[in-house]
C-alpha cells in the first residue's frame, strides 16, 4: 500500500524521533504528519481521514491510553501502532489487548518501522473492505417494506443475530426464507465463516445423509475419497437447512443428534467429530399439521422452534408491493446497464391488485421480465397485463365491499382489458370486437384509467 494518497499520523513529544519517523516514512512514499501532544492527536485522528496512527504511551498532556480509546470512540477500525519506551512495555500489550495492532519499542528499528507500518495499512484495508462488504450484503439481502409484518420480522433478525439460538423460519414459498436465514447471517458474530444452505427438498433421500454428514472412502460402492458433508463444512459459520419439513423421519433423527451432541458421524466411520454450527431451518408446511400426521419429530421440531419467524405472504402485506417493484426495477436496470425505468400508477395499480399466489419471488421475476422484453421507458399497465393476464385480480374481494357503480366499472375495466389483450393493444380492433366506436371506447378506458 505505498502511495502518496496514503497518510500516517506520528504522535510523539519528542521532536527529534518524530522527524526521523517522518522522514522514514515519506521515503517509503506515505503522506506523514504529526502532533505533539494527546488532545491535537484526538483531534486530528478523529475529524480527519488517515490510513495509520503512530502514538507514542508517554505525552506530556495526556497518556497515550486515553488517546487510543478516543480515537478507538470515533474511529474503530483505524490502525494505530503503540509506540514504548523500556518502562512502559506492559501499557503496550494492554493497548493491543484494547484493539491497537502492535507496539514499537525504543530505540527503534528502521527495518520494523517498515515492516510493521506496512502490515498494519494491510490490515486496516482489509477491515474497511470487510466492513464495506458486511453492509453491501446487509443492503442486498434487507427486507423491502413498511408493513407491521415485516418490521416485526427484522426486529426478530435483529434479536436472533444477537444470539445463538436455533430458528425456525415459516412461510409461504417465494417468502423469502433464504432472505431471512442470511439476514441473521450477516448481523451475527457468524459473519465472515461459511454460510451453508441445504434445500432438503431437492436432495433425494438415499444421498440425504451422505450429504449432510459426508462419508469416508470405501464406505459404500463410489466412495473413492472422503467426502467432507454441509455440517463439517458450516463448522464455526451458520447451516440453513431449507424446506426441512420435507426431510424423512430417518434423517430428522440424525439432525437432532447433531443438535444433542454438537458432532456428526462420517458414513463409513465410527469417530465422532465435534462441530460448532449455527442452524437455521425454514418450511413452508405447517410443522404442527406434520407433527398430528406424525411426519414430523415433535423432539426435533422443540428443538428447532427457539426463535419463530413468520413471513407473511404478499397478499398480506400489499402496501409493500410499490417499494418493492421500485426496488426491483432498479437492481435488473442497473444489472443490465440501463437508465432506470418508471411505472405508470395505473401500471403500479394493476401489480398491487395481483394475489401473488408465488409472493416476492413471482414480482421480482415478473419485473426482470419487464425489464428484459420492453425497451420503452416507461413501463406501462398493458405491459403487466401482457405478463400477468386478468384473471388474479384480487380473487377474495368481497361483492360487499363495492357500490353497484364500483362493481360495474371493476367489471368493465377487466373485459376491456381481457379484450385489448386480446387484439394487442389495437384500439381499432378492439372497438370492432367490442362492437363499440372506437371514440367510445377511448372515452371508456380514460374514464376507468387504462393506460394506452
Amino acid at each position: 500500500m505505498h502511495s502518496i494518497n496514503t497518510r500516517i499520523l506520528v504522535v510523539d513529544d519528542d521532536k527529534n524521533l518524530s522527524q526521523i519517523l517522518v522522514n522514514i516514512l515519506d521515503y517509503e512514499g506515505y503522506r506523514c504528519e504529526y502532533v505533539n501532544t494527546g488532545h491535537a492527536a484526538i483531534e486530528k485522528g478523529t475529524n480527519e481521514d488517515f490510513d495509520l496512527v503512530l502514538l507514542d504511551l508517554a505525552l506530556p498532556d495526556i497518556n497515550g491510553m486515553d488517546v487510543l480509546k478516543a480515537i478507538f470512540k470515533i474511529k474503530p477500525a483505524l490502525p494505530v501502532i503503540m509506540i514504548s519506551g523500556q518502562g512502559s512495555i506492559n501499557k503496550a500489550i494492554e493497548a493491543t489487548h484494547l484493539g491497537a495492532y502492535s507496539f514499537l519499542e525504543k530505540p527503534l528499528d528502521t527495518e520494523r518501522i517498515i515492516v510493521t507500518v506496512k502490515n498494519a495499512l494491510e490490515k486496516g484495508q482489509l477491515l474497511r473492505k470487510t466492513n464495506w462488504l458486511r453492509e453491501d450484503v446487509k443492503d442486498k439481502f434487507s427486507m423491502i417494506g413498511n408493513s407491521t409484518g415485516i418490521e416485526k420480522v427484522r426486529q426478530l433478525i435483529l434479536r436472533a443475530a444477537a444470539t445463538d439460538s436455533k430458528v425456525l423460519i415459516e412461510g409461504e414459498n417465494g417468502t423469502g426464507k433464504e432472505l431471512v436465514a442470511r439476514g441473521i447471517y450477516f448481523n451475527s458474530r457468524r459473519f465472515g465463516e461459511p454460510f451453508i444452505a441445504v434445500n432438503c427438498a431437492a436432495i433425494p433421500e438415499n444421498l440425504v445423509e451422505s450429504e449432510l454428514f459426508g462419508y469416508k472412502r470405501g464406505a459404500f460402492t463410489g466412495a473413492f475419497a472422503d467426502k467432507t458433508g454441509r455440517f463439517q463444512a458450516a463448522n464455526k459459520g451458520t447451516i440453513f437447512l431449507d424446506e426441512i419439513g420435507d426431510m424423512s423421519l430417518m434423517t430428522q433423527a440424525k439432525v437432532l443428534r447433531v443438535l444433542e451432541n454438537n458432532s456428526i458421524e462420517m458414513i463409513g466411520s465410527n469417530k465422532e467429530i465435534h462441530i460448532d454450527v449455527r442452524i437455521v431451518a425454514a418450511t413452508n408446511r405447517n410443522l404442527q399439521d406434520e407433527l398430528d400426521k406424525n411426519n414430523f419429530r415433535e423432539d426435533l421440531y422443540y428443538r428447532l422452534n427457539v426463535i419463530n419467524i413468520h413471513l407473511p405472504p404478499l397478499r398480506e402485506r400489499r402496501d409493500d408491493i410499490p417499494m418493492l417493484v421500485n426496488h426491483f426495477i432498479r437492481y435488473f436496470c442497473e444489472e443490465q446497464g440501463r437508465v432506470v425505468k418508471e411505472i405508470t400508477n395505473n401500471g403500479m395499480e394493476r401489480l398491487t391488485d395481483h394475489n401473488w399466489p408465488g409472493n416476492v419471488r413471482e414480482l421480482r421475476n415478473i419485473i426482470e421480465k419487464l425489464i428484459a422484453l420492453y425497451d420503452t421507458q416507461v413501463i406501462q399497465q398493458k405491459d403487466i397485463v401482457a405478463l400477468l393476464g386478468n384473471d388474479s385480480l384480487r380473487q377474495n374481494a368481497v361483492v360487499g365491499d363495492y357500490s353497484f357503480k364500483e362493481a360495474r366499472n371493476n367489471f368493465e375495466k377487466k373485459y376491456i382489458l381481457a379484450k385489448l389483450t386480446e387484439c394487442d393493444w389495437n384500439i381499432t380492433q378492439t372497438a370492432e370486437l367490442l362492437q363499440i366506436p372506437r371514440t367510445y371506447l377511448y372515452k371508456k378506458m380514460n374514464l376507468l384509467n387504462i393506460d394506452y
